[in-house]
């Protein structure tokens, strides 16, 4: 490697950094629980899905579908160029895929995850062809949650490590995958509404009396009707059921990125019960958990990860 790719890997990776910082609260903090020489490559995962995500609703929201289209088959063309030795000069995405390839490379993390996440995005935008407003099933579903979702925890096993062998984690990293983002849709649904998409299976709101109108009405006034209320609070056991499948893969990872999953899944699923908390009010607010309780979780945590290292470490020595 020259000495001038060096420094560009090296700013790429400090951008993915940022944009992990600045973008994703939770994540990042459960990102520093990880092993030093761990970070980088779980920043550079998250700065390639949220460079992505953001070229095609943010730099391209008002644009016409077939532009919007047309930048997500610009990443794919960059990232498949940079895994063939090519340079990227983009400069708005070419230092994320510049440290999305190094990792790749690293960690043997097999490409067609990438391509299935761009996949997904497709599907996000309005008059093409691959656009779903809405899904008719949890089936339907699941299959824009693989590539929107269970493929980055699929991405970041390699990455991670485990003490089994990595296919006997799969499941259980796909079902947190999908766990996290079923608790983005409950949290998100007024946020969703505003974009014209709702992600949550339109036969499990119907079972409830709920369809796409009075999701509206509810947005437009700010309160929350109880046949939703119902509708979201079963929505929300069946990602809890997501998380106690995903629970056992915690422990089939290197000790020394244990901690910093427990963090992100512990956090994450709290999402769910400040949704619940509020009375499901998802459409004039936004449920975070708080500083306190991120700190709560994640200093007593923080103890155990730097215990696994210098265990680590000694059984090296």
């Amino acid at each position: 490697m020259t000495p001038q790719r060096d420094a560009d890997l090296s700013a790429a990776y400090r951008l993915c950094r940022h944009l992990a910082a600045e973008h994703g609260r939770t994540y990042y903090l459960a990102t520093r629980l990880l092993p030093a020489e761990h970070r980088p490559a779980v920043h550079a995962l998250y700065g390639f899905a949220r460079t992505a995500d953001d070229v095609v609703d943010v730099d391209y929201a008002t644009r016409p579908a077939a532009e919007r289209a047309a930048a997500i088959d610009r990443i794919e063309a960059a990232l498949d160029s940079a895994l063939a030795g090519q340079e990227v000069n983009d400069p708005r995405i070419g230092p994320v895929v510049l440290a999305v390839t190094d990792t790749i490379e690293r960690y043997s993390i097999p490409v067609e995850y990438f391509h299935a996440f761009l996949d997904s995005m497709r599907m996000d935008v309005p008059d093409t062809p691959s656009f779903h407003a809405t899904y008719p099933d949890m089936a339907a579903l699941r299959r824009y949650t693989y590539g929107s979702a269970v493929v980055i925890g699929l991405q970041m096993l390699p990455v991670l490590g485990t003490t089994t062998p990595l296919e006997d984690a799969v499941p259980h990293a796909a079902a947190l995958g999908e766990a996290f983002q079923l608790t983005n849709f409950v949290r998100d649904v007024g946020e969703d509404l505003a974009r014209g998409r709702v992600y949550l299976p339109a036969d499990e709101l119907s079972a409830f009396g709920v369809d796409a109108t009075l999701l509206h009405r509810c947005r437009e006034t700010g309160s929350v009707d109880p046949r939703v209320r119902r509708a979201l609070g079963h929505i929300t056991s069946l990602t809890r059921a997501l998380y106690r499948d995903a629970e056992p893969g915690l422990d089939m990872l290197d000790p020394r990125a244990r901690p910093g999953m427990r963090a992100a899944f512990t956090l994450y699923s709290e999402i769910l019960d400040e949704v619940e908390r509020s009375g499901f009010r998802v459409f004039d607010r936004r449920a975070t958990v708080s500083r306190r309780r991120r700190l709560a979780v994640a200093l007593p945590l923080l103890t155990r990860a730097v215990t696994a290292r210098v265990q680590m470490s000694g059984r090296r020595d």
